[in-house]
């Protein structure tokens, strides 16, 4: 019964969305910066709601459906008119390249690799893969006008003040008891096949773990249910803020509570790449100041790893807990709760699987096939040849060769932003977001890999138009003649 009446409110809202976003295929991107937010909290209570197994995977759908949607408009458009919407850039040709290179792994007998992933695990594989070509290829599809990007901006940054506020009452409020008993442990586990051993079932990171046999340290995870995807929204909304500049008297106040909602994130990943941003920015701006904030936002991560443990809500651990807990730390002697040791959990799993993740690349380097790293594996219960890093997963599954490409691809996407000053806000936070994957898999958070890589081709694809002369009514054109291209350039975009 509750699945049924799901399915026909889903029907009732995405028609019209589907009907807007194919009109318009640009409002997919608004569509996108609120829903993927949101996304796993509405997800989670639908689960508790009684809506579950096909029912709320096809519920889950709704970004890919949009995306196809979008995507389809452009290329009927394309056909129509006999010509692409943009002019190929060697960017371009690495993401086509990428994209074909997945493609081809996924029809690759894993046999041949060394593989185990079954077609569950290739399909979940193929779509964390193509989402992020996909969303840049829309991106580089389309044109705004100059009056339409601010309004992207201020949604992004609603979207993360709205997100920070409901995180930080969360965190001092919502005890960890309600999380334990709620929805989101069987969504994590029996819907989307996580394996978690954090408190009461719930994802480790949810808490910070100090060695302590009584308590432990609550993190900011919100609506995303997770403090790393939480933490990389505000790292983008912040480097986005920082380029904005304008109407300080809201700025200023939305970016110190977004500031202190990604301290209580305890990501320190995520400061690091928030500093890098800063550095992007200044190179971008030619100013002195970024490069200040850069250098604060470092001394900050090292002091609040010490400041932390004093102001942070705390939860106690359940007797089940302690007997995981004391078996996990027999497992791994010498580990430690001080944030700031290499010998720290977190620090030492991510290094480790940077390392070991390296040495399957280099010792098998055809790849192992799709579905054969990172949580895509985790999640089918394949075996994981790497995880943590996109570029060792990628290298994992695709071989050098597809590193290699992937590789080429993001940097040259990184690069093209560069050579486009008006795009600085974005420039930064794609800048941050390759070092956060490093360490990480960020198009594995669907906020990133949807929202960020259209912005990235937005940036790189057209010039803001002054106005609607020469821009068709599904909001794109073909990429504009250079005498128009140069005359925009003083036109500095967030």
């Amino acid at each position: 019964m509750a699945s049924g009446l799901a399915l026909a409110l889903y029907g009732v809202l995405l028609v019209p969305v589907a009907v807007l976003i194919w009109r318009r295929p640009v409002l997919a991107l608004y569509a996108w910066l609120v829903g993927l937010a949101a996304h796993n909290a509405v997800m989670a209570a639908l689960y508790g709601a009684g809506v579950r197994g096909g029912a709320l995977t096809a519920l889950q759908a709704w970004k890919e459906v949009l995306l196809g949607i979008a995507l389809a408009r452009v290329g009927l458009d394309a056909l129509r008119r006999r010509e692409l919407p943009f002019r190929i850039l060697p960017v371009d040709v690495l993401a086509f390249a990428f994209a074909v290179l997945v493609c081809l792994y996924a029809v690759m007998p894993q046999g041949w690799l060394d593989g185990a992933a079954d077609r569950s695990a290739i399909g979940l594989a193929l779509k964390h893969d193509l989402i992020p070509v996909g969303a840049y290829f829309l991106g580089r599809s389309l044109i705004v006008r100059r009056e339409e990007l601010v309004p992207f901006v201020w949604t992004l940054l609603g979207v993360a003040g709205a997100v920070a506020i409901v995180g930080l009452l969360d965190d001092f409020f919502v005890p960890i008891s309600w999380w334990r008993d709620s929805a989101v442990v069987d969504y994590f586990h029996k819907q989307l096949g996580y394996d978690y051993h954090g408190t009461g079932g719930l994802p480790e990171n949810f808490i910070y773990n100090t060695g302590s046999d009584v308590h432990f340290l609550r993190r900011l995870v919100s609506v995303f249910l997770g403090p790393l995807a939480s933490a990389y929204l505000f790292v983008a909304a912040l480097l986005v803020a920082a380029a904005l500049r304008r109407r300080p008297r809201v700025l200023v106040p939305l970016c110190a509570l977004i500031a202190v909602a990604l301290l209580f994130t305890f990501s320190r990943s995520s400061l690091l790449a928030l500093a890098a941003g800063f550095v992007v920015i200044a190179y971008l701006l030619r100013h002195w100041w970024p490069v200040a904030a850069a250098v604060a936002t470092l001394a900050v991560s090292v002091a609040w790893v010490h400041v932390f443990p004093h102001v942070a809500p705390d939860g106690k651990w359940t007797k089940q807990d302690l007997v995981l807990q004391h078996n996990i730390a027999k497992q791994h002697p010498g580990a430690t709760g001080n944030a700031g040791s290499i010998n720290e959990p977190s620090i030492h799993s991510h290094w480790v699987s940077l390392r070991e993740g390296v040495r399957t690349v280099a010792h098998h380097p055809q790849g192992h096939g799709l579905g054969n790293a990172g949580q895509t594996a985790s999640r089918t219960g394949t075996e994981i040849k790497a995880g943590e890093s996109n570029y060792t997963e990628i290298g994992a599954e695709t071989g050098v060769l597809g590193a290699l490409v992937w590789i080429a691809w993001v940097g040259g996407v990184f690069v093209a932003l560069l050579r486009r000053r008006w795009a600085v806000g974005v420039t930064a936070a794609f800048g941050a977001a390759l070092v956060l994957a490093v360490q990480t898999d960020v198009i594995g958070d669907p906020w990133l890999g949807y929202c960020l890589w259209m912005l990235a081709g937005l940036a790189i694809a057209p010039v803001p138009l002054t106005g609607d002369d020469d821009r068709s009514a599904s909001g794109h054109r073909a990429r504009p003649p250079e005498g128009e291209r140069s005359r925009a350039r003083d036109r500095v975009l967030p």
